[in-house]
């Protein structure tokens, strides 16, 4: 067990670190007691200044593809390779998942990753089983799976194997030019109408995404790789997630100008929405960050979500409710039509998936 269960009062919150977005690192929502960190071996205890590093656990899954049937998400199928994620957005909605492995949504969520070390071999499993039947997948709905360990894990290029052999479709999002890596794998698939790529920017200002999104690609560098992947003939759509009233909903128009010229095919907002854990956490990070805007900030989030910090319902929760939310999304529809930004990527094309291949041995 990494952690020893205590009735100890928990230690005082760090006041930022190096590389880090969260602030502190405040207990799961299902801890009954409290905890204090041990050297364990796994993660190794550390002191309370220090910057914090990557922690690596290797879990083996049974099965690596999840069904969705939120019905204001696109797609019905997803594989996450990596729980918790080292980019380390502040706005994540994903952190509350951490809870789930009783580890905190704040820090822990940064630096504690789980790695699905077999997961290639269980997709080709899931391939293979008599009654599946092929719908396209999309890698990285929960956490980003090119963050930085996938330099050394490379299970999203596994994946990729996977895909390109089997002839089976499949979508991408990250917010890391680590794709690019992978620029011959996703020109077979696209080659086949295999693949779509979903690039995510929040904002262009390079000293706003470093405090919001610490170990994110540089946003003028991922600009470059939507030119990249279009020179290789992979559909690229952009996604502006999150929007965030104040802080960048001024950029939404130069936004969608650059990477239209830089040959993105189409693009989507997402409103910033808070859930669960992740208020608090990003209250503290706009309290410390910007103490001068904090207020105002949290008030026109409010204005979005009918006076609160999250609405969950699935026909609200991504475009908001108010005068505010909407003047976002009209801003975000003329743009995205002036610069061409509502072209259709090809279709996923199901037909020529093969359950049982040839070549097994391309693998890896």
């Amino acid at each position: 067990m990494p952690y020893l269960m205590t009735s100890a009062p928990r230690p005082p919150k760090t006041p930022g670190l190096k590389g880090r977005a969260a602030i502190s690192n405040p207990g799961s929502r299902y801890d009954v007691l409290q905890r204090e960190t041990i050297d364990d071996g796994w993660f190794q205890a550390e002191d309370s200044t220090a910057v914090k590093r990557v922690h690596i656990r290797r879990e083996t899954v049974k099965q690596i593809i999840s069904q969705n049937t939120s019905p204001d998400v696109p797609f019905e199928r997803s594989i996450n390779p990596y729980r918790g994620c080292e980019h380390g957005c502040i706005y994540c909605f994903a952190r509350p998942s951490h809870a789930y492995l009783n580890l905190s949504p704040g820090l822990d969520f940064e630096t504690k990753i789980t790695v699905k070390h077999n997961a290639a071999q269980q997709l080709e499993q899931q391939f293979q089983a008599p009654r599946y039947q092929c719908k396209p997948i999309m890698i990285g709905a929960n956490t980003d799976p090119y963050q930085p360990i996938e330099r050394q894990y490379q299970l999203t290029r596994a994946l990729l194997n996977r895909f390109n052999t089997f002839k089976h479709p499949c979508s991408i999002t990250t917010k890391s030019a680590l794709i690019e890596r992978d620029i011959d794998l996703l020109s077979q698939l696209a080659s086949q109408q295999l693949v779509h790529v979903y690039l995510t920017f929040t904002t262009l200002n390079p000293k706003l995404s470093r405090l919001l999104e610490p170990r994110v690609t540089a946003p003028q560098r991922r600009i470059q790789t939507i030119t990249q992947l279009r020179e290789a003939g992979i559909p690229v759509s952009v996604l502006i997630a999150p929007i965030i009233p104040v802080l960048t909903d001024h950029e939404i128009e130069s936004l969608l100008e650059q990477v239209a010229q830089a040959g993105a095919q189409q693009a989507e907002a997402i409103l910033l929405r808070l859930p669960r854990e992740v208020a608090p956490l990003f209250t503290e990070w706009l309290t410390q960050h910007y103490p001068d805007k904090a207020d105002h900030v949290l008030n026109q989030i409010r204005d979005t979500r009918a006076g609160q910090l999250n609405n969950s319902d699935y026909q609200q929760r991504n475009i908001g409710l108010g005068a505010r939310a909407s003047m976002i999304q009209q801003r975000f529809q003329l743009a995205k039509r002036r610069y061409q930004l509502n072209q259709a990527l090809p279709p996923h094309n199901c037909d020529i998936f093969q359950a049982f291949p040839q070549q097994l041995s391309l693998f890896d």
